[in-house]
């Protein structure tokens, strides 16, 4: 017989009171990002979310979803979590991070545009961020990003939130800007405060100063700053200001296969091979139609501007370049090349000549990658079936890699751990149910 409710209607056979029913657990992925935001965690709710909008893309079978971001994410989160418990001094303000960026003031500047770039984040916001130099080469940045992973586009042509100036942000990577009154965030982001007064001003080349400064640095010089800046355990707000930027002038080989798709493949004037690929697969946006059409051009010189990709080889992803007629820059984002922008308008995509066989991929460190990402997909337990893996830690121990063998045993244990009931029959793995919110930071 079904029981009234509270409101004296008739409900369903289903329907139990609210005290009864049972509360969601705190472990269950869409849960992490608001506990964490209720324990003063903004660094690990905002990498909770992303692990919860990548798997939820994994779901629905979007197909800019790639496994390897999602591997990312919860390692992010996971090493997160574990440095709340396990660091000290002054180092958990950074690892915590932010809720609100703080802005101090910055005075008055005089800013040169450099480009601009479309945001599309894993928590599902999106948006464009314009890069600006100072005369002394510092980077800072005007960004309008906001929940909504589809209005890249759209913001590229709206006014700039600063001042009162009348500049989108498009036109601003190409222009200058006078400020006064600026306000500034530890990542270099302008703030656009009631004080700030822009006007617009005359912009330069990236082959005039100040901004020509910036590809006089060595290659390796940027290359190591920006590995720095990228690190796993790196302060969140160092990679803001440009440092995992490289400003490189190269010359374009061709395309280059690979098992996630093409490459463009460069040279730079340093003699080093550079691997350039797109920055999003968005097929709204023009990355990867701008790269195919470059793979047309070898032998075309350009001056590029690229965020690093560790790996094992230089790779990066090609943001933006020279014009190839040598008139103006691309947003490679944003901007779509034209076949008649190209010296050989006509010509197909040229693969790029075959190379000395260098370090390439790791064969035994790929093997730890590909146990992560099957493990992370289709549980723990399959890595009892799929594969020898017992033979795959000798191997990777004979690489001379322990501790990514260490690794990939302890997974393997971990996976192998079954408990029983009364009865004596199996439970089901990962069963974790802990209530209690300090789960978040144990887990």
């Amino acid at each position: 017989m079904p029981q009234p409710t509270p409101c004296g209607r008739r409900a369903p056979p289903s329907w139990k009171p609210a005290s009864t029913r049972p509360a969601p657990s705190p472990s269950r992925p869409s849960c992490a990002p608001p506990t964490a935001r209720l324990r003063h965690l903004p660094r690990a709710a905002g990498a909770a979310l992303s692990v919860v909008t990548l798997l939820r893309a994994a779901r629905a079978g979007n197909p800019s979803y790639r496994t390897a971001d999602l591997v990312t994410a919860l390692a992010e989160l996971l090493g997160t979590a574990h440095r709340v418990r396990t660091t000290s001094g002054a180092e958990p303000a950074t690892v915590r991070g932010r809720a609100r960026r703080p802005y101090s003031p910055d005075g008055s500047l005089r800013l040169y545009g450099l480009f601009t770039e479309p945001v599309v984040t894993d928590s599902g916001h999106g948006g464009v961020r314009t890069w600006v130099a100072g005369p002394d080469g510092r980077l800072r940045t005007v960004g309008d990003v906001a929940p909504g992973g589809g209005r890249a586009l759209g913001v590229a042509d709206r006014a700039v939130r600063l001042g009162e100036g009348a500049l989108t942000h498009r036109e601003l990577g190409r222009a200058g800007l006078a400020l006064c009154g600026a306000t500034l965030s530890p990542d270099g982001r302008l703030g656009a405060g009631k004080g700030v007064k822009a006007v617009t001003a005359r912009g330069a080349a990236w082959t005039e100063p100040p901004l020509a400064a910036l590809w006089q640095t060595p290659p390796s010089q940027q290359a190591a700053r920006a590995l720095e800046s990228t690190s796993r355990y790196a302060d969140p707000d160092s990679g803001g200001s440009g440092s995992d930027l490289l400003f490189l002038d190269v010359e374009l080989l061709g395309a280059v296969e690979e098992s996630g798709g093409v490459c463009l493949l460069a040279l730079c004037d340093s003699g080093v091979l550079v691997r350039l690929t797109v920055a999003d697969d968005d097929p709204a946006l023009a990355h990867r139609d701008n790269l195919m059409l470059l793979a047309t051009a070898p032998g075309t010189r350009l001056r590029i501007i690229g965020r690093l990709v560790p790996a094992l080889h230089p790779r990066l992803t090609l943001l933006a370049c020279s014009h190839p007629t040598g008139q103006g820059t691309i947003d490679l984002g944003l901007d779509r090349l034209r076949r008649a922008d190209l010296p050989h308008p006509a010509a197909p995509a040229h693969p790029a000549p075959p190379q000395p066989d260098g370090p390439g991929p790791h064969p035994s460190l790929y093997l730890l990658e590909r146990r992560i990402e099957q493990s992370l997909t289709a549980g723990r337990t399959t890595l009892g079936v799929l594969g020898d893996t017992p033979t795959e830690t000798r191997r990777i121990r004979r690489a001379g890699l322990p501790t990514a063998a260490g690794l990939l045993t302890a997974l393997c244990t971990s996976a192998a751990r079954r408990e029983r009931d009364h009865f004596g029959h199996l439970l089901p793995t990962d069963t974790d149910t802990d209530t209690d919110t300090d789960s978040f930071t144990t887990h």
